[in-house]
């Protein structure tokens, strides 16, 4: 995929119409996911096009995944996770991200990987500003 392509570069339609920007922060993109069936769901996205994150250079790899640690803590605290799982893929958006997926003991997809293959679940306007004010607050 070539930069002009990526929907990360580009922040494009198909882009605004999955996740909400919530800041760049320390040369990342941090972004809420609309579908909120694990709450407080997040996307860390690299600030430049990598397909891979053996690309970036080091100091710029280090503060990423410095970001990705900071963001779980946060979503941990903030939506009272017993696990976060993070998910890198890249088949089909090869911009180098992660996903931040918030799970529960005992509640939906615990004890296997997420998936996104069941019903969406979408927010009342306020409560994803409240979530995203909540994360905000504490980058």
């Amino acid at each position: 995929m070539k930069k002009a392509d990526c929907m990360y570069c580009t922040k494009n339609e198909k882009l605004q119409r999955l996740m909400i920007p919530i800041a760049e922060y320390e040369g990342t993109n941090i972004y809420y996911f609309k579908d909120q069936k694990h709450r407080g769901r997040c996307i860390v996205a690299a600030g430049g096009h990598y397909d891979e994150l053996y690309q970036m250079e080091e100091e710029k790899r280090n503060k990423f995944m410095n970001v990705v640690a900071r963001l779980a803590l946060v979503i941990q605290e903030e939506f009272d996770a017993d696990k976060i799982n993070y998910a890198i893929y890249g088949d089909l958006v090869p911009h180098f991200h992660v996903h931040l997926v918030p799970k529960k003991e005992g509640e939906l997809q615990w004890g296997g990987p997420f998936t996104d293959d069941i019903d969406k679940v979408s927010l009342a306007e306020e409560e994803y500003e409240q979530d995203i004010e909540k994360i905000k607050s504490r980058l």
